[in-house]
């Protein structure tokens, strides 16, 4: 039985998984994404083992918004991007391309081919955003801890049974 005797339902029904642009380390900035209407993920402090920033951009006005996991705001983001913020956009270049992440934040960028997260940020702070909503941190921390637990479970090829309510993709009614 081929893709044929599928619906289009089916056939589209399935989370599409894009491989990642380059290889990355993930002990800088464990979770990286696009989603929202921004780009977030969280950043380890370089300081302290046991903190980690939430810190997102948004698409469009790149409004900026970095605080910790227990809602405090990040000392180094007054009025520009802090090191968080750049290490994010950083890895979400390696994790998704910069045209990718350029498109989804709505940066027009002059260079084409040349452009790299460095330019990214060059543009985006060129029109001097303004600081943002950290509402969406605990959202964005919430994911990262639901993706931690993910990696906890033990290799296997069955079900997971908080994931059942997705449909299967081979399914004929």
């Amino acid at each position: 039985m081929g893709d044929g005797a599928l619906s289009v339902w089916e056939k589209s029904s399935t989370a599409r998984v894009v491989p990642s642009a380059r290889p990355r380390k993930l002990a800088k900035v464990p979770f990286v994404e696009l989603a929202d209407g921004r780009l977030q993920g969280v950043v380890s402090s370089g300081s302290d083992i046991g903190r980690v920033y939430v810190s997102s951009v948004e698409a469009g006005t790149y409004a900026f918004a970095c605080s910790t996991n227990n809602n405090r705001p990040c000392g180094g983001a007054r009025g520009w991007f802090c090191n968080h913020i750049r290490a994010l956009i950083s890895e979400a270049v390696l994790q998704y391309g910069v045209e990718r992440v350029g498109r989804y934040l709505k940066v027009e960028v002059a260079g084409g081919a040349s452009a790299d997260a460095g330019t990214l940020t060059d543009a985006m702070t060129a029109v001097r955003p303004g600081q943002g909503d950290s509402s969406a941190a605990a959202q964005v921390f919430s994911r990262f801890l639901r993706h931690l637990a993910y990696l906890e479970l033990a290799p296997s090829t069955g079900p997971l049974p908080e994931m059942q309510w997705f449909p299967t993709t081979r399914a004929v009614a």
